[in-house]
């Protein structure tokens, strides 16, 4: 029988499988966010300017963040993100989430739209 060693380091956490609820976990857990559901589907505030939000469009779950003009433009060239329906113009970037989404790099993202909706140009590290 064969026993694994202990897990150094940071503790396992157990996170949804659900993506609107690990973006949810994500959300809550930043500063001085609200969850409100308009439009059919849940937004996430912070100083008072939805900066993320997940949806369903053309059949598929997505998680939408403002991220701003510059990375909007590098991340829709990539297959698994598209230009967001109704915020696209506005520095806004849509993520498909079906399928296996790099949560790491939505974290990041989504941390980059709290800074900014909270007035700041770069989220806290």
């Amino acid at each position: 029988m064969s026993v694994r060693p202990a897990r150094r380091g940071r503790a396992a956490v157990r996170r949804p499988r659900d993506p609107a609820a690990r973006l949810r976990a994500l959300c809550l857990g930043l500063d001085a966010v609200t969850e409100t559901l308009s439009w059919g589907h849940p937004n996430f505030k912070a100083g008072g300017r939805i900066f993320a939000t997940f949806e369903v469009v053309r059949g598929r779950p997505s998680i939408a963040v403002r991220v701003g003009d510059e990375f909007r433009d590098l991340l829709i060239d990539e297959q698994r993100f598209f230009r967001t329906p109704y915020g696209g113009n506005r520095g806004w970037v849509s993520a498909w989430v079906d399928g296996t989404p790099d949560w790491r790099l939505l974290a990041r993202l989504v941390r980059r739209a709290h800074a900014l909706a909270r007035g700041g140009t770069r989220p806290a590290r």
